[in-house]
């Protein structure tokens, strides 16, 4: 299904996080702010720590803000909502519903989407290719097979911008590049928002229109790098000049802020 974008506006505006902890007040991410456009594709990278994460939970409403606010398409977020899908590094399903079970359990407690849950659910099983397996338990599933779920389950209630928390960080090499073709065919049907973190940059570059860097200690935005490599994109991509570019501009930010947060633990 294609639809145009006319939601998925994320404006993050003087955001800073800190947590009380043994040793004192820890502030996680500092003074931010990031404004993404509706059906943009942005990638968190940075090393552990960062306070990628955390930022990205702040947006899911998981997290609330020490100072500042977020907006999603002009509403301030203060919690949790079904237009903002997530799907974690660990998937996440209900082990005793069944796959079909799991992409309904969304649209039937929120109602979103029009049709039936049932419906929806269908519809989604063949948007993943997962059809076949919509009685299956996920226990019954690779791990691949069971994020295409996670993915799945999260789009069915038709958010306006889906996060996502290094999803694919769990499956192996050729997995994982499967799992991120499917992510881009996905995201070019809805014409959803996507904020990806991860800590990987060969990822973040084959997926991102925009990378934002993060650096620790405390986490803050480092630097904020255009991806104008041409969609779609395969795997002629990864060897061109232009991604070698934008790869190496990535590395030397963090590897920058690796060296600065290992001079201030050994100060």
């Amino acid at each position: 299904m294609t639809t145009s974008v006319v939601t998925g506006q994320v404006d993050i505006k003087d955001v800073s996080v800190s947590y009380d902890t043994r040793s004192g007040r820890q502030l996680a991410v500092t003074t931010t702010n990031l404004s993404i456009r509706p059906g943009e594709f942005v990638c968190l990278l940075g090393p552990s720590g960062c306070g990628k994460s955390t930022l990205l939970n702040c947006v899911a409403g998981f997290v609330t803000p020490t100072t500042g606010r977020i907006l999603v398409d002009g509403v301030e977020v203060l919690g949790p909502g079904p237009d903002r899908g997530m799907v974690f590094q660990q998937y996440s399903l209900f082990p005793w519903k069944t796959v079909r079970e799991n992409i309904a359990f969304g649209p039937r407690v929120t109602g979103r989407g029009g049709d039936s849950p049932t419906i929806v659910a269908n519809t989604f099983l063949g948007m993943i290719g997962l059809s076949k397996f919509a009685d299956h338990y996920p226990r019954e599933l690779s791990g691949g097979m069971q994020q295409r779920v996670g993915i799945a389950r999260a789009l069915a209630n038709y958010p306006s911008v889906l996060l996502m928390d290094e999803p694919f960080g769990a499956l192996d090499s050729q997995t994982r590049h499967m799992m991120q073709a499917s992510l881009l065919q996905i995201w070019r049907e809805f014409g959803i928002t996507v904020i990806f973190v991860t800590h990987d940059v060969d990822e973040a570059v084959f997926l991102a229109d925009r990378i934002i860097v993060m650096g620790a200690s405390p986490g803050r935005v480092v630097a904020n790098i255009p991806v104008d490599l041409p969609r779609p994109r395969g795997d002629d991509c990864v060897t061109s000049a232009s991604f070698t570019s934008i790869r190496n501009a990535c590395l030397r930010h963090i590897k920058a802020e690796s060296r600065r947060a290992f001079e201030l633990n050994a100060g």
